[in-house]
C-alpha cells in the first residue's frame, strides 16, 4: 500500500464517504423499501380496524389505559396510536427488519462476491465492520421513527388530537405528549442495538445472505417464546427482549426508571458482546469472495 493511500485510508472524510455509501446501497435496496413500506403499513391498519371498531362508539380494547398497548386511549387521542404502534411492531416486526438488514450486512456481499473488492480499498476489515454495524443503527432509527411518523399522521387522520393523559393519571400538553413520544421512538432504535449486533455476528459466520437472515429472525423468535416460558422465568432478565416493552414508563408522571435503565444497559451488553465477537470473527476470516 502506498503512502498516499493509507493517508486515504486513515482519512475521517474517506471513512465518512464510506458510511455514507454503506447507506445509499443498503436503502436504495427494494427489500429495504419494502421492510419499510411494511413498517409504515402496521399503523395504517391499526388506525383504521379503531377507528372500524369504535365507529358506534364504543370503546376501542374494552380496558382501560394501563399497559404499553394504550389502544383503549386511541379514539381520545391520536397522538396514542404511536405508541400502540410502536408496542405492535416491537416484539416481531421491528426487530424481523433488523435482523434481515443485519443478517445480510457481510454474508450479503460474500454471497454477491463484493466483499472481496471492499477489502482491496484501505478501509480495513476493522473498519468496514463498525461501518457496517453504523448502518445498521442507522436503519434501526430510520424504521422506529417510519413507524412513528406513519402513526402520527394516521392518528391524527382520523382521530382528535389534544392534551393527554398519562398511564399515571395526570395530564400534559400535546407538545409534552409530542416530545414523549419522540423520547419513546428513540428509546425503541436503542433497544433494538443488540438484535443489530447479534445479526451483524451471525453474518460473519456464513457466506449466504438468505441463512444469516433466517438464522437471526429463528434466533429472534427463539428468544421471544423463551421469554414466554414461566418456567425459564431465572433467564428473563439476561433475554434481550424482556425490558423493551419498558418504554411505557415514559408515559407515567414521574417517569420509572429502572426498567428502562436495565433495557439500555442490556442493549449495552448484547452489543459489546456480539459487537465483539464479530469483529473477532471478521478479522480472522478468511474472504474468498
Amino acid at each position: 500500500m502506498s503512502r498516499a493511500e493509507a493517508v486515504r485510508g486513515a482519512s475521517p472524510l474517506w471513512t465518512l464517504g464510506l458510511f455514507r455509501s454503506e447507506l445509499l446501497t443498503t436503502f436504495r435496496r427494494w427489500r429495504t423499501l419494502a421492510l419499510l413500506g411494511v413498517l409504515a403499513a402496521v399503523p395504517v391498519l391499526v388506525g383504521i380496524a379503531v377507528r372500524i371498531e369504535t365507529g358506534d362508539g364504543s370503546s376501542a380494547g374494552g380496558g382501560g389505559g394501563g399497559g404499553p398497548a394504550f389502544i383503549s386511549q386511541i379514539t381520545n387521542n391520536g397522538l396514542f396510536l404511536v405508541f400502540t404502534a410502536l408496542a405492535a411492531t416491537l416484539p416481531f416486526f421491528l426487530p424481523m427488519a433488523i435482523g434481515v438488514v443485519a443478517g445480510d450486512a457481510v454474508a450479503g456481499e460474500a454471497n454477491a462476491g463484493t466483499l472481496r473488492y471492499l477489502l482491496v480499498a484501505p478501509a480495513g476489515r476493522s473498519r468496514l465492520l463498525l461501518t457496517k454495524y453504523a448502518t445498521v443503527m442507522a436503519f434501526c432509527l430510520v424504521a422506529t421513527l417510519v413507524v412513528a411518523v406513519s402513526a402520527l399522521v394516521t392518528g391524527a387522520l382520523l382521530f382528535p388530537l389534544g392534551d393527554l393523559t398519562t398511564i399515571s393519571g395526570t395530564r400534559i400538553s400535546f407538545s409534552e405528549g409530542l416530545a414523549r413520544a419522540l423520547l419513546i421512538a428513540l428509546v425503541v432504535a436503542v433497544s433494538l442495538i443488540g438484535v443489530a449486533a447479534l445479526g451483524l455476528f451471525v453474518s460473519t459466520l456464513t457466506n449466504s445472505g438468505i441463512a444469516a437472515m433466517a438464522t437471526t429472525v429463528g434466533l429472534l423468535i427463539t428468544v421471544q417464546i423463551v421469554d414466554q416460558i414461566p418456567q425459564l422465568h431465572a433467564l428473563h432478565p439476561y433475554l434481550f427482549s424482556h425490558y423493551w416493552l419498558s418504554f411505557a414508563d415514559l408515559m407515567r408522571e414521574p417517569v420509572y426508571w429502572d426498567d428502562l435503565t436495565k433495557n439500555l444497559g442490556l442493549q449495552a451488553l448484547y452489543a459489546a458482546v456480539f459487537g465483539s465477537a464479530a469483529w473477532a470473527r471478521f478479522t480472522a476470516k478468511d474472504i474468498t469472495a
